[in-house]
């Protein structure tokens, strides 16, 4: 039987594809939005090339990929009427992993994370209804406990429907989690929440540089407009992926959900910076608390300059980014490190090596092409 995954071409869906092509014998299905099946693996093999040369791709995709051509938001996935029969038949367990970050966009946020979460969901109930459904695994996040203050959230607390949310990615996702609850009530169902997922630990290259672009921001920056006690809790994304497919291959996981978080252990802001700065040759800081609300509304003013200028990105990822920094929340672990046995490693750990490599390659992975020959 396989494993149906979705958001295997983002950046955790591909370690999710990764350890289990390396790590187990199942076949997986993957759901891919392109337009042939060419397009389809040629998206694959951008995901997939941080972990695989190509001649391990091929092989592995030859012998235990099954690739569909589909779109979360459309009906059935939009998969042909022979496809989805084929999927219903042969499914054993759901990896929901795709998901929309654009924490702006409400109306894509909606699409992609309601409707496309509703579409997997009924597709679990049909292959339920055929012949059982081992496990749903929905990937959820740590922000849909919406906003918090100065606090650890235990994971009992995670959904509180009288809080205001984050942002539109963090309220669809909470709602998401809704869905799955109240729609799957015969399947086994388990919540994986990760906090925010930045860096692999056990070696530099990445593909995502938004969140260290910020970084390198401030480990250049002398003056920091926050108090230098505030936690940031990061996790790195090999870690997340051990925890989702040890959970999800398990007979009896202990809970029903999980969040892949740092939690007491979170790091403070002043030691993050620290360890970055290490990597980036920066300065000694001054922290500044006073300046908060001047910084916040500058960095709203740059996100309306003009694109020439080259700063309203960079302004944008700061808006994104600062509101997880003032808040100063963790969240709760001891789920996921009973089970494992084990806790993530720590951000400083790794920040000076992961910074290290997108100054290298200039914030870009240099991705290889497909071989033409």
């Amino acid at each position: 039987m396989t494993i149906f995954i979705t958001g295997a071409t983002g950046y955790l869906g591909s370690y999710l594809v990764r350890d289990l092509l390396l790590g187990s014998q199942e076949r997986l299905a993957l759901l891919i939005r392109a337009s042939s099946v060419e397009e389809a693996q040629r998206r694959l093999w951008r995901a997939l090339q941080i972990h695989l040369d190509f001649e391990q791709f091929l092989e592995l995709n030859a012998r235990r990929l099954d690739i569909y051509l589909g779109d979360l938001t459309q009906p059935d996935l939009g998969l042909s009427e022979s496809d989805l029969a084929r999927v219903i038949a042969t499914t054993s367990s759901i990896i929901h992993c795709a998901a929309s970050l654009n924490r702006k966009s409400a109306t894509t946020c909606f699409n992609v994370n309601l409707r496309g979460t509703l579409h997997t969901i009924k597709l679990a109930r049909a292959i339920n209804e055929d012949h059982g459904l081992r496990r749903f695994s929905y990937i959820s996040t740590a922000a849909a406990a919406g906003k918090r203050q100065d606090e650890l959230v235990p994971e009992p607390d995670m959904i509180d429907w009288n809080r205001s949310d984050y942002d539109p990615y963090a309220r669809t996702k909470k709602f998401g989690e809704y869905m799955v609850r109240e729609l799957l009530t015969t399947v086994p169902v388990t919540i994986f929440r990760p906090s925010t997922i930045l860096g692999d630990s056990s070696r530099p290259p990445t593909t995502q540089f938004d969140m260290v672009r910020a970084f390198a921001l401030f480990a250049k920056m002398s003056f920091l407009p926050f108090k230098n006690n505030i936690r940031l809790d990061i996790v790195p994304v090999d870690y997340v992926s051990k925890a989702i497919l040890t959970i999800h291959q398990k007979e009896k996981p202990s809970f029903d959900d999980y969040n892949i978080s740092s939690g007491p252990a979170s790091l403070t802001y002043k030691e993050i910076v620290a360890s970055v700065a290490r990597g980036s040759k920066g300065h000694s800081k001054i922290f500044i608390p006073a300046l908060e609300k001047p910084f916040r509304s500058l960095i709203r003013a740059l996100t309306h300059t003009p694109r020439k200028w080259q700063i309203n990105r960079m302004a944008t990822i700061m808006s994104v980014f600062l509101p997880y920094i003032y808040y100063n929340t963790v969240f709760d672990n001891h789920h996921i490190v009973a089970e494992l046995g084990e806790s993530p490693t720590p951000f400083n750990v790794y920040a000076a090596q992961l910074l290290g490599f997108a100054l290298e390659h200039k914030f870009r992975y240099p991705y290889q092409p497909w071989p033409e020959n």
